[in-house]
């Protein structure tokens, strides 16, 4: 029975709490239960159960605004390993998560694509079936003559090209990375090719009234028109599935059976304060995501969307960003009282940094960015969470965005000021360095280990690959063993053995099928301590080759509180 790190959560859902309780009274049984199977590393997380009844909930924004400023939700357990990842340390494909960038190649014109499945909303008339009754950005809900349903959100006037231009490229960039979000395309529209439905309303006076050819002027008059009297727009398309509200960085949705590990404790939700603090997406918030119903195979699963990531780089939904986003929260404690005390003369550093003036980007720089310090609007749970594996683990997906694929990423903007395409992805290429310094350097770096037939062992550093660290003076040592899989006990093998990046395994390594080895691979005298740590790195031999099965960088110190039964 599998009960691994992983999949240990999934099973209380399918199997009841009772056979967990039962499994873990029982000492001796717990104590020799096989560390890895047959099928680690898992690839997949599954959705075993079926979602179908999971209902639509409301997120009460400004309570979950009040909850996450002012308290701490969520498992307080410090130092908790992210419960979503595998054998080998990676985030399996899931109905939250799919492996794109540095998990496999991404081409420019797959970055270019994103999400997108067609060309954009239909030509034609397009109906209102919607009004726009949250954010601040001008905008309504559309349906084109194809039948497929489209938000379109406007540039606000005065600031042409900027807002609109901010979704379409963090949309292709939180694709590349992994997550899922709507499908996007730039369109303009006429308004004489706008008609309002039959059932449009909108709240007013504590009631609803219809939708008028008025409020819709007011609308336009709202966004920014350009001289041949069209106005620029962001079209994201409908969903797929029955939408059922959005996700909190915290917890878990009660009446989801597959939602069984508490968000906090999902590694790509804490990855989002590294890919945050690169794009500068302060608007981290439960209303800016998605969840759908998704019927698949014949079952019905959750899918969590991030909805909007257009709160990034220097701009807002209507005017360029104000200079302390991403520095600090709305209420900073210490530095909000004394600013308030001092009538504004408490001077931060922030405060004092330069930038380049462009009005398509606004306030987006990597002067004075330190990703440590990097901070949302307001403090989401599962970023507090995030230990330096996490932050790791994301900083290699930053380090995969090669100069190309971020300047074409900047490309689908569609800027209309060459400079401003540049400046941002000047930014971005320098704010990526700035990441893969600060990450690589608090946890020992290693990745892609293989041990091959010969028994030489071969991994990469990123940070030495990427020439933002010295290799380590002395190479890499590591300590061989033969694991026991059923016991956890292991048996040296030879001495350490030391090299660069392709180390020799001791002459007397194990060959029989299904024999595990565990090699504990460190830096010798390395330009950062964390070096010194070693990864524990474990193979099974299958099929007269070695499989990797297992890496484990960080310890799980601390138990997490118990997931959802």
């Amino acid at each position: 029975m599998r009960v691994s790190l992983l999949t240990r959560a999934t099973l209380t859902s399918a199997l009841g709490a009772s056979l967990l309780v039962a499994l873990s009274s029982v000492a001796p049984i717990a104590q020799s239960r096989p560390k890895f199977f047959a099928d680690d590393p898992i690839a997949r997380e599954p959705d075993s159960q079926d979602a179908s009844k999971t209902a639509e909930w409301d997120i009460g924004l400004i309570a979950d605004l009040t909850l996450n400023v002012f308290f701490k939700p969520g498992d307080l357990t410090p130092n908790v390993r992210a419960q979503n990842v595998n054998t080998i340390d990676e985030v399996p494909d899931s109905s939250w998560f799919t492996n794109r960038i540095y998990a496999r190649p991404l081409s420019v014109d797959d970055l270019a694509r994103g999400p997108n499945t067609v060309d954009g909303p239909a030509a034609g008339k397009w109906t209102i079936i919607r009004a726009k009754t949250a954010g601040t950005a001008p905008g309504f809900t559309v349906r084109d003559e194809a039948g497929n349903i489209w938000f379109l959100s406007l540039d606000a006037r005065g600031y042409p090209v900027a807002a609109t231009a901010a979704i379409a490229v963090a949309t292709r960039l939180f694709w590349g990375l992994g997550y899922y979000v709507p499908e996007g395309h730039l369109t303009t529209l006429r308004p004489e090719n706008i008609v309002i439905g039959d059932k449009v309303t909108i709240p007013s006076h504590g009631r609803r009234r219809r939708f008028t050819d008025a409020d819709l002027r007011e609308v336009f008059a709202r966004a920014n028109k350009s001289d041949d009297g069209t106005y620029r727009a962001m079209a994201q398309r409908g969903l797929p599935g029955r939408v059922i509200g959005g996700f909190k960085y915290f917890g878990t949705r009660p009446d989801d059976p597959n939602d069984v590990i508490p968000h906090e404790h999902r590694r790509e939700l804490r990855a989002l304060q590294v890919f945050g603090a690169w794009t500068n997406l302060v608007d981290m918030k439960a209303g800016n995501t998605l969840d759908t119903v998704i019927t698949e195979n014949g079952r019905a699963h959750v899918r969590h969307y991030l909805q909007d990531v257009g709160s990034t780089f220097g701009t807002g939904s209507l005017d360029p960003r104000d200079p302390d986003e991403g520095h600090e929260r709305v209420y900073q404690g210490a530095p909000t009282a004394k600013r308030l005390v001092t009538f504004g003369l408490y001077i931060q550093p922030w405060q004092t940094l330069d930038y380049e003036k462009n009005e398509e980007i606004g306030l987006f720089t990597a002067n004075g960015f330190e990703p440590e310090k990097w901070t949302p609007r307001v403090p989401a749970a599962a970023l507090l969470r995030a230990r330096a594996d996490d932050m790791l683990w994301a900083a290699l997906r930053v380090m995969a965005f090669t100069d190309e694929l971020i300047r074409a990423a900047a490309k689908t903007g569609q800027y209309t000021d060459p400079a401003a395409e540049k400046l941002l992805g000047d930014v971005l290429i320098a704010r990526r360095d700035k990441i893969a310094r600060a990450y690589t350097a608090n946890v020992n770096p290693l990745v892609k280990f293989s041990l091959d037939g010969t028994g030489a062992l071969t991994f990469e550093n990123p940070a030495v690959r990427a020439h933002i660290a010295d290799a380590p003076k002395g190479g890499y040592q590591a300590a061989w063993a033969r694991f026991d899989n059923d016991t956890g006990a292991t048996q040296p093998i030879g001495s350490p053995t030391t090299g660069r990046e392709r180390l020799q395994a001791p002459g007397d390594l194990p060959q029989g099928e299904g024999v595990y080895v565990k090699a504990s691979v460190s830096a010798v005298d390395g330009p950062h301590a964390a070096w010194a740590t070693p990864v524990d790195v474990y193979f099974r031999r299958t099929g007269g080759q070695w499989r990797l099965v297992g890496v484990e960088r960080l310890p799980n110190t601390v138990p997490a509180a118990p997931v959802k039964k």
